[in-house]
């Protein structure tokens, strides 16, 4: 057997019917969809209609909001940041920012800017520049003789 005389099954593959083409087709005027009624018009939608009971969407609870302005942050902690030192992935004299975080393995993906936690102990003294970092943060930061530089503004309280 060679390549070019491989062939489907006999009836593996059927063809596609021709529907609305003609009363000798045997499959005209009506193009099998029956006599009347919504299934037989186009535009038909019954997805979800459960016959007069109340639909399974207007039965369950809504639910939550998502907030389309939220910001998405990557997370770097200060532990971390302290093991890549350790490691020798980052430079305890050099300035760290996001494209040395990202060298260090310690951010993959920008998304909306990188924000530093507090979790973990730091012991280096380093410059940090990040999108944004949480007070403690700072404060681990400082205490170990470093300073955060923080890219994105603070949000002024809303006045009411």
């Amino acid at each position: 057997m060679k390549l070019n005389e491989l062939r489907d099954n006999e009836g593996a593959r059927r063809p596609r019917k021709r529907v609305g083409r003609g009363i000798g087709s045997g499959r005209g005027k009506t193009s099998t969809k029956g006599q009347k009624g919504q299934k037989s018009r186009s535009g038909v939608s019954l997805v979800g209609f459960e016959g007069g009971q109340m639909p399974l969407y207007r039965r369950l609870p809504k639910r939550g909001f998502k907030n389309p302005f939220r910001k998405v942050y990557e997370v770097v902690n200060v532990g971390a940041l302290q093991k890549a030192v350790d490691a020798g992935r980052l430079d305890a004299g050099a300035d760290v920012d996001i494209a040395a975080l990202k060298a260090a393995g310690l951010v993959s993906k920008r998304r909306d800017g990188v924000r530093l936690l507090a979790k973990g102990d730091l012991s280096a003294r380093l410059s940090v520049t990040v999108d944004s970092a949480s007070p403690a943060a700072v404060q681990a930061v400082e205490k170990a003789g470093g300073s955060v530089t923080q890219t994105t503004p603070k949000a002024a309280p809303a006045e009411g």
